[in-house]
C-alpha cells in the first residue's frame, strides 16, 4: 500500500462475523467500554431516556433488519448486488461510519452488498479499525477514492483499478450475474465499471424503498434521537433573550446534540424577526429583540445516526404577541394538526395531496416544498406535494405501517414582516399515527 495519507491502494482483510465483545454490554448491545472505537449515545442520553421510559434499540437486531430489507430489494430486481457510495446508505447497510460529512463530498469509501447479504467495505486509508466491531462486514478493502483531489490526472487509472476490485467481488459472490445497482458514483468510476462488462442500474430506488419501512429497533432509535433533540431544544429556547444573535442560539442546539451523542445537523435554518420571511434563511449575526419571532428547523442527526426533523417558532421575551404573529401561527398549527390525521396505512400519496388542508390563498406563493416527507437516517422517500406541485413533481405510492413522516408548513405572505414554520414527526401504526415529537407549542401564540 502506498505511504500517502490518501492512499488508493487496495488491501483486503477478512472480518470474523462471529466476533463478540468480551466486555460488558450497554442496554443497546454495544460494548460498555470507555476506550471503545465506535461512537454512540452518551451517559447523559441514556439517563434522559431512562427517565422518559424510552426503550433503546438493540443494535444487532436493527442491523440485521436493515440488511434483510436491502437484500429483499436486490433479489426483487435480480441484481447481483449494490455498490454504495452515499455515506448514509453505507450506514444503513453496514452501520459503518467514518467522517460522514467529509465523505459526503469526498467519496473515498464504498460498500458492496450482495443479494444474499455478503458485505465488502472499501474503507478510507488506514481506517479498517473503525469497522472491525461490525459482524455483518465480511471484508474490508481500500481504494474507492478516485476523485480529483486524491487522484489528480491519475483518476482514470485509479477508477479502473477499483473497477477490477469490484469485478472480483461480484464474480465471487454472484457468479455470472452482471447486474449491479449503484446509488451514486463519480463519472470515471461509472465508465470503468461499464467497460469491464457490468450492467449498471439505478440504486437509489433500491435503497429508498428498503429504508422506507422502519423496523421496531429503528423506531426505538428514532424515539431516542427525537428525545435527545428535544432536550437540546429546551436549552436552546432558554437561550432566547434580547441581545442574543441567531448564531448564539443555534450554537446551543449543536452543542447539546453532541453532548448526547448526536452526530451533526444538516442545515442551520434558524431566523428571527423580518428574516423569518421568506423562509430558508440560515442563522447569522442578527441580534434578536423582545417581541420578535424566532423560527427554526432542527434537521438534526442525533444518536444512532437518526434524524429528528421538527420545526418550532418561538416568541422572544415576556411580551404580548402581535395579531399578525398569532394569525400566522394558528394557520400553521391547524395545517399540520389536520394533515397528520390523514396518515394511515393504505392511503395513497395522491390522496394525501388531494385531501390535505390547503393553505389560505395569501400564503400559497411561499408554501413549503412539501406537505410531508419520510424520515429516518435523514429526510427520505416519499415526498408528499401540495396540489400546486403535484403535476410537475408528484408521484404515487401507498402508506404502510412502520413509515415515519414529518408533517410541516411554512406560513408567510409575500412581502410580509413575519413567517411561521411548524413541523411534527410521526410514525405510522396499524391504526393511524403515533406522535414522536412531544415539544410543546407556543400557547401565547395560540390564544
Amino acid at each position: 500500500m502506498s505511504s500517502s495519507p490518501f492512499s488508493i491502494g487496495s488491501s483486503k482483510r477478512k472480518i470474523d462475523p462471529s466476533r463478540k465483545s468480551a466486555t460488558q454490554l450497554k442496554a443497546d448491545g454495544s460494548p460498555d467500554d470507555n476506550d471503545r472505537v465506535e461512537t454512540g449515545p452518551t451517559a447523559l442520553a441514556f439517563r434522559e431516556w431512562d427517565a422518559l421510559g424510552l426503550e433503546v434499540p438493540n443494535l444487532d437486531s436493527m442491523r440485521e433488519y436493515r440488511l434483510e430489507r436491502l437484500c429483499r430489494e436486490l433479489r426483487k430486481h435480480d441484481y447481483a448486488g449494490i455498490l454504495l457510495f452515499d455515506p448514509l446508505n453505507i450506514r444503513y447497510a453496514s452501520d459503518s461510519t467514518n467522517m460522514q460529512l467529509w465523505i459526503s463530498h469526498n467519496p473515498a469509501r464504498a460498500c458492496f452488498v450482495s443479494a444474499d447479504g455478503y458485505i465488502v467495505l472499501w474503507e478510507f486509508h488506514r481506517c479498517e479499525h473503525l469497522s472491525a466491531h461490525l459482524p455483518l462486514v465480511r471484508e474490508i478493502r481500500g481504494g474507492a477514492g478516485f476523485f480529483y483531489f486524491l487522484s489528480g490526472e491519475r483518476g482514470e487509472e485509479h477508477a479502473k483499478r477499483f473497477a477490477l476490485d469490484v469485478d472480483e467481488v461480484v464474480r465471487a459472490q454472484a457468479g455470472d450475474n452482471r447486474r449491479l445497482a449503484i446509488d451514486k458514483i463519480e463519472i470515471l468510476g461509472l465508465r470503468a465499471l461499464e467497460q469491464i462488462g457490468l450492467e449498471i442500474f439505478e440504486g437509489q430506488e433500491v435503497t429508498e424503498i428498503a429504508r422506507v419501512v422502519k423496523g421496531p429497533d429503528e423506531i426505538k432509535a428514532l424515539y431516542c434521537a427525537t428525545a435527545a433533540c428535544e432536550a437540546s431544544m429546551v436549552k436552546m429556547q432558554e437561550a432566547i433573550y434580547a441581545g442574543q444573535s441567531e448564531s448564539d442560539i443555534w450554537a446551543v442546539l449543536h452543542a447539546e446534540n453532541i453532548k448526547r451523542g448526536g452526530e451533526w445537523i444538516e442545515t442551520r435554518i434558524c431566523s428571527s424577526g423580518p428574516r423569518t420571511n421568506p423562509w430558508f434563511q440560515e442563522a447569522g449575526p442578527r441580534i434578536i429583540a423582545d417581541g420578535e419571532l424566532l423560527a427554526l428547523d432542527t434537521d438534526l442527526i442525533g444518536p444512532y445516526g437518526m434524524c429528528c426533523d421538527i420545526s418550532r417558532t418561538w416568541l422572544c421575551g415576556d411580551v404580548e404577541p402581535r395579531a399578525e404573529q398569532k394569525d400566522l401561527y394558528r394557520v400553521a398549527y391547524e395545517h399540520i394538526m389536520t394533515n397528520q390525521e390523514l396518515l394511515r396505512p393504505g392511503i395513497t400519496f395522491r390522496e394525501l395531496t388531494e385531501k390535505g388542508l390547503r393553505l389560505p390563498e395569501e400564503y400559497r406563493d411561499q408554501r413549503y416544498g412539501v406537505m410531508m416527507h419520510g424520515v429516518g437516517l435523514c429526510d427520505e422517500y416519499p415526498a408528499i406535494y401540495y396540489p400546486e406541485d403535484l403535476e410537475a413533481n408528484g408521484y404515487d405510492g401507498i402508506i404502510e405501517a412502520g413509515m415515519v413522516f414529518c408533517v410541516e408548513a411554512y406560513v408567510g405572505a409575500v412581502g410580509g414582516k413575519n413567517g411561521v414554520k411548524l413541523e411534527e414527526q410521526v410514525v405510522i401504526t396499524t391504526n393511524g399515527i403515533e406522535k414522536m415529537s412531544k415539544y410543546p407549542f407556543e400557547e401565547v401564540l395560540l390564544k
